[in-house]
């Protein structure tokens, strides 16, 4: 794929989260002193025509509600959110790059926010993408019904992960890799073989022992309004995660659809 749609998420003296189609897709935070930016392929939440965008600024722990509370700017905070498609063999910056939605959030001095702030908007993307099978999913009405369950699934991932098994997460992420393959244009095949070759690599090095997802400890945060459940710890990280060798930590992002009583792993 010569181009990618890209998202840059940007900022200084706060917490800045990107949320895009309801789907939080990334967060950074940065101190007053110098600004901290990520930026991302993000084929697949992207839908043809109306995209809405958010940018939320100092929002509770994933899977938490925060009260709100007052935010006295000092002048040096601000956030923006740029959807950016790079010019070929460029690099995804705005300064080469064709611009096609923003949200910018830049207080003055003594001004005064509420906290948790979102800005949003809705930005017509001019690319056609596929209808992604999340945007069908029905809503979960109760996700707390689920946590037993849905800690029992994950356990399985969880145990084949500590075995240095990867079928179980390749198989579980079926629909999702395929979704992935057809929105940067890749061979399935071959991107199931990475995560595998991944999975077998990291256990090579260094035998996985995955943190064993608890309901009691499990967070369901719904995502894509309502339609997905993003699987956290009590922290807020991706309940799938294993210590590995460089003294790091991997993580295997979890969004599940729940279908006739079935889990399907979709983002």
């Amino acid at each position: 794929m010569e181009r990618l749609l890209v998202l840059r998420l940007e900022c200084i003296g706060v917490t800045a989260e990107a949320v895009l189609n309801g789907i939080p897709v990334a967060r950074i935070k940065a101190s007053p002193e110098a600004s901290s930016t990520i930026t991302m392929p993000i084929h697949e939440y992207t839908i043809a025509g109306g995209n809405q965008i958010e940018l939320v600024i100092e929002p509770p722990p994933p899977g938490r509600t925060g009260a709100p509370k007052p935010l006295l700017s000092n002048g040096r905070r601000g956030a923006s959110l740029r959807l950016l498609l790079p010019r070929i063999g460029q690099v995804a910056h705005p300064s080469n790059a064709r611009q096609l939605g923003e949200l910018d959030w830049a207080p003055h001095a003594d001004e005064v926010n509420e906290i948790p702030l979102t800005l949003q908007r809705t930005v017509e993307l001019p690319i056609g993408f596929p209808r992604w099978r999340w945007l069908d999913a029905p809503v979960i009405d109760n996700p707390q019904a689920l946590l037993e369950p849905v800690a029992a699934y994950l356990q399985d991932l969880a145990l084949g992960l500590a075995r240095g098994d990867p079928e179980p997460l390749v198989q579980a992420a079926r629909l999702r890799l395929e979704d992935l393959a057809q929105a940067y244009q890749q061979d399935l095949a071959d991107t199931a073989s990475r995560w595998r070759a991944q999975i077998r690599q990291l256990h090579d090095r260094q035998p996985l022992e995955p943190t064993m997802p608890a309901a009691d400890t499990l967070l369901l945060r719904p995502v894509a309004g309502g339609r997905l459940l993003e699987c956290l710890d009590p922290a807020g990280a991706p309940a799938l995660r294993s210590p590995v060798a460089d003294g790091g930590q991997m993580s295997w992002p979890i969004r599940l659809a729940v279908i006739d009583g079935k889990f399907y792993v979709l983002r």
